[in-house]
């Protein structure tokens, strides 16, 4: 800022933006400074004495087969909802972006998935998947001459279904963005690709697509940490982490580890770990991704 922008008040622009850097380091660097203190020291379970142990935490960390398992679990899960997730937005946008009746029904209908709470979306997916109960499982169950559909009991259906949840939550997000890019990309392109004779197919592939890619950059990253930190919601409602550690993510075991077990030191590990992992997965994207990204002008 400069200060002919405020003249006579000369520390008016540092107190405009006080209270936000109030907040960050309140609510945000503050916190975590302390977590990462306190993943140096194990405690008993109310608090009242703490013992310096250095490293050991960490060591116990990726020694340990659970937290391994939590680990594969959330880059699977992970996995299932980028890829998946981003595709069939995609598709969806690419569709409502034809010229075809109600279309506008459509666009707001799909925008709706973003608009519930990940609490309401865990209610209604375990709804409808109740073994007893369910929608799904009676459909299931009438197709194919009496299977028991019983996702409370198999781990790797269990962490399909939720997957599937999670990724439906966020397919109106992504069909907003990819939509808006969708409506950006230059008609004159796909005119001229068309004149010369390029299918649709390819003509989506060579010039659409490429001029996604800002877009598809920015959903990346953010489909990324939604997997990785805003689901908690989503998992407590539907599995708990069950069955067994079947869809135990690594927030959630982070969470039972600090708020059930009340072992602070060893979850305040684990939450340094995922901010390292996160942080360095979004680093490298922002170098090749972005980089890589087509900005029409």
């Amino acid at each position: 800022m400069h200060e002919d922008k405020f003249p006579g008040h000369k520390f008016l622009p540092y107190l405009l933006i006080a209270p936000s850097i109030a907040v960050i380091f309140i609510f945000l660097i503050g916190p975590f400074g302390k977590s990462i203190y306190e993943s140096f020291f194990v405690s008993t379970p109310f608090g009242t004495r703490t013992i310096y142990v250095g490293l050991r935490n960490y060591i116990r960390l990726f020694s340990s087969p659970d937290y391994l398992n939590s680990a594969v679990v959330t880059f699977k899960f992970a996995a299932f909802v980028i890829i998946i997730g981003l595709s069939v937005s995609l598709a969806i946008a690419q569709l409502l972006n034809q010229k075809i009746r109600g279309v506008g029904f459509y666009q707001v209908a799909l925008i709706w998935t973003y608009a519930i709470s990940p609490t309401v979306a865990g209610v209604i997916w375990a709804s409808m998947f109740a073994p007893a109960t369910g929608l799904i499982p009676y459909i299931v169950s009438m197709l194919s001459g009496g299977y028991k559909m019983n996702w409370m009991t198999n781990g790797q259906l269990a962490l399909f279904i939720v997957s599937a949840a999670a990724t439906w939550k966020m397919l109106g997000y992504n069909i907003i963005f990819f939509l808006a890019g969708l409506q950006n990309v230059p008609g004159e392109f796909l005119e001229a690709a068309q004149i010369d004779g390029a299918s649709p197919w390819k003509a989506f592939w060579r010039i659409t697509f490429p001029m996604l890619s800002p877009t598809t950059s920015f959903l990346l990253f953010v489909n990324m940490l939604y997997a990785f930190f805003q689901v908690f919601g989503l998992i407590d409602i539907m599995t708990h982490g069950g069955p067994g550690n079947a869809t135990e993510l690594l927030v959630y075991k982070l969470y039972r580890d600090g708020f059930i077990h009340l072992n602070t030191g060893f979850a305040s590990a684990q939450s340094f770990v995922i901010f390292f992992v996160i942080s360095t997965v979004a680093i490298i994207q922002l170098r090749i991704v972005t980089r890589k990204a087509i900005y029409f002008r």
